[in-house]
């Protein structure tokens, strides 16, 4: 029985590691704080290793999450990423953070992060989220979404289109942990309606089977 039991952990252990081992790779070293500069240096993940014996606790650190981000803008919202370009330090670690601030009714338009699972926390206000699964054998896509208040917690899977909506008359805030450190964002109207060079109206016109006005003014809009 015991090892029966012995194997069944071992198992789940194996497909954590198999997994986690999908997104960034585990790192071969206690750190690799990313630098600028490539003389004397290891190029890892994208950025270049400092000499482990030049890093300094600064390569581990920032400041002024405290610090609310500026929500005057056509969605009222702003996200204040740490990431590797913000903290060294993270090159290779595989994690990160932000914090997002939404203004009444403000909204963090559906997006994607085509390298991290997010996991968010509700430190002020009251959030409407969710995300959408990608296309099932059937054809459609399901939403899961839920109110959060102060204190509740969501993730949202790696890849998959979510978003977050402020549904309250005052300010919101939450904070999430991102699986990667550098998660990369996909912002759906804007990579859709305001890549350069544009979409052909033409494609977006059949796939969204709108007239083509309708794909006029939306392009214009971004």
């Amino acid at each position: 029985m015991k090892a029966a039991h012995f194997l069944s952990v071992l198992s789940v252990l194996a497909l954590a590691t198999s997994i986690a081992s999908a997104y960034d790779p585990s790192p071969l070293q206690d750190f690799c704080v990313a630098t600028n500069d490539p003389k004397n240096a290891l190029f890892v993940n994208g950025k270049f290793c400092k000499d482990p014996k030049l890093a300094t606790a600064e390569d581990f650190f920032t400041s002024g999450l405290n610090i609310p981000g500026n929500t005057d803008n056509k969605v009222g919202s702003n996200v204040t990423a740490v990431n590797v370009d913000r903290i060294p330090g993270l090159n290779t670690l595989g994690i990160s953070l932000v914090r997002i601030d939404y203004a009444p009714y403000g909204i963090n338009p559906p997006h994607t992060h085509p390298r991290g699972t997010e996991i968010l926390v509700v430190v002020e206000g009251t959030l409407h989220v969710g995300f959408v699964t990608s296309n099932q054998p059937d054809g459609s896509n399901k939403l899961f979404t839920k109110v959060l208040n102060k204190g509740d917690v969501f993730v949202f899977p790696i890849g998959l289109i979510h978003f977050q909506f402020n549904t309250g008359h005052t300010p919101a805030v939450a904070f999430a942990g991102l699986s990667s450190q550098n998660f990369g964002v996909i912002t759906i109207a804007n990579a859709v309606f305001g890549s350069t060079p544009p979409i052909n109206p033409d494609v977006l016109t059949k796939a969204f089977q709108v007239d083509k006005n309708v794909i006029d003014y939306l392009q214009r809009q971004f």
